[in-house]
């Protein structure tokens, strides 16, 4: 029975803690901030409720099998500091973010051999504690090799479907593609159906653009249709739906910006490819974060 922790029980951290522990071969801890007594996940048609052990402080952790890191990008050190008391020699780290740099994020606190970058497109909803509404299919990728395959094996017979990769760069930069273009909702606070606006449209096509430059120099095999196709269903999104870093700014949170369009920014300069439209978006998503009503 792989045991099994996931640090961050938030939208995608609950969702797939949730589905971790229908399964009775798993063995689920939650590393959250607050307790709760029942996890419920509801998928519309189904209500999933298990009761997996909780606990608030690294001290309480024990050994496990995985750790699967679900916060945000920006609580690296928060999340880190569970590590030592999860982790032997064989404790394998999932990491489940978004943008381009999850080794990067966390191999100042364990070896970079040990951690396995996952891309994660899982729409859900944080209610309250121990609660999560998710709102479409799930679906996680992983590198294909052995450590990959085990991850995959987690879900199996679940609802979140694990792809495993042959080219994890080319993955992870095509998410990141389509996350640069939701900082124009974030940055407007308008559904993505604002692209139907012919400047929107235009502006969408240089952030995605831009993006795919820098992808491509990074190795990610990323086709020539990918702009179009992202503005396209931008286009044609529900007028109702925003994503996650629209959402987080509405709610006040810090934002994932320097993750995301910051990623584009700071790769781009590495491989000399300007990225002035991505630049606009963090300059504009930092000063707007700056400024929120609750801070001074």
């Amino acid at each position: 029975m792989p045991t099994i922790a996931v640090i961050g029980p938030g939208a995608v951290g609950g969702a797939v803690a949730g589905w971790l522990a229908q399964s009775p071969r798993n063995d689920v801890t939650v590393a959250a901030r607050t307790t709760f007594r029942r996890l419920v996940v509801d998928i519309g048609d189904e209500i999933l409720r298990s009761s997996p052990r909780v606990i608030a402080h690294p001290s309480e952790a024990t050994p496990v099998d995985w750790v699967l890191v679900a916060t945000k990008t920006y609580d690296v050190r928060s999340a880190a500091a569970w590590f030592p008391g999860f982790s032997e020699e064989q404790t394998r780290i999932a990491v489940l973010q978004n943008g381009v740099e999850h080794t990067e994020r966390f191999s100042p606190y364990v070896p970079s051999d040990r951690l396995l970058p996952i891309m994660v497109d899982l729409p859900a909803e944080r209610t309250a504690p121990g609660r999560v509404r998710q709102l479409g299919l799930g679906h996680l990728a992983v590198a294909r090799s052995d450590d990959g395959a085990d991850f995959a094996r987690l879900f199996r017979g679940g609802g979140i479907r694990v792809t495993e990769a042959d080219d994890m760069t080319t993955v992870l930069w095509r998410k990141l593609c389509l996350n640069a273009a939701g900082a124009i909702s974030a940055a407007t606070l308008a559904p993505m159906r604002v692209a139907r606006h012919p400047a929107v449209a235009q502006y969408l096509r240089q952030v995605v653009a831009e993006a795919v430059a820098v992808g491509r120099a990074e190795g990610a095999r990323l086709d020539d249709g990918l702009v179009d196709r992202i503005l396209k269903s931008a286009q044609e999104s529900s007028p109702d739906a925003i994503n996650s870093l629209h959402a987080d700014r509405l709610a006040g949170r810090p934002l994932e910006t320097d993750a995301r369009n910051g990623a584009i920014v700071r790769i781009g300069r590495r491989h000399g490819i300007p990225t002035p439209r991505n630049a606009e978006l963090v300059g504009l998503l930092e000063a707007v974060a700056a400024h929120r009503p609750d801070r001074p």
